[in-house]
């Protein structure tokens, strides 16, 4: 239970770190996108792989993303064992770098990438693993989330269709990848006849 509430209060800490980054790039005019925003097949924006993520255009821009961030990522933690940190840099790694290398020519930021990357590997990982726990949690996340998978295509401007895309491909990736056995909670102090 205490790595679970650490793993809650780390989520906590990113989320709250996004609003704190969005308050500053707001008061400087947005120019941390321009900064650290991806940009496809430039050398200038390769740090925009690790940057898009934490970067938005908008206050509504982060407020879209924080209700699926907090619950996708409250799945993962309740869900994932020890391979937060490698899925989780599958999906920014992965995700941006097919961004940055097919996308289209505009600075791409937002942690969008990271709820389809988050969604992928949900949804995935219970059709690898078939585990009552990770299918429990596919489903879950299919019943909310399932009507975001229009966002993977083409057609609304101003919306990086490439990052869903790719983000949710990085993500479905991981589940094949990394095998995260989801395991029953240990009980203590029980006497064994």
């Amino acid at each position: 239970m205490r790595v679970l509430l650490a793993r809650l209060s780390t989520l906590a800490v990113f989320v709250g770190a996004l609003w704190a980054i969005q308050a500053i790039n707001w008061a400087m005019g947005y120019s941390l996108n321009i900064t650290f925003g991806l940009i496809p097949r430039q050398i200038a924006g390769l740090d925009g792989i690790v940057g898009m993520p934490i970067l938005h255009g908008s206050f509504s821009h982060l407020m879209s993303n924080t209700p699926p961030l907090l619950l996708m990522g409250a799945l993962l933690a309740a869900t994932a064992t020890r391979a937060l940190m490698a899925v989780n840099g599958i999906i920014v790694v992965l995700g941006g770098a097919l961004v940055w290398l097919l996308g289209s020519p505009a600075i791409h930021i937002g942690a969008s990438g990271l709820v389809f990357g988050w969604f992928g590997f949900l949804v995935a990982r219970g059709l690898v693993d078939r585990s009552p726990v990770t299918l429990g949690a596919a489903v879950l996340v299919g019943l909310l989330y399932g009507s975001i998978i229009w966002g993977v295509l083409p057609g609304q401007p101003g919306v990086s269709w490439e990052s869903h895309l790719f983000g949710a491909l990085a993500g479905a990736a991981a589940a094949f990848l990394i095998r995260t056995h989801v395991h029953a909670p240990r009980m203590r102090d029980v006497e064994r006849s």
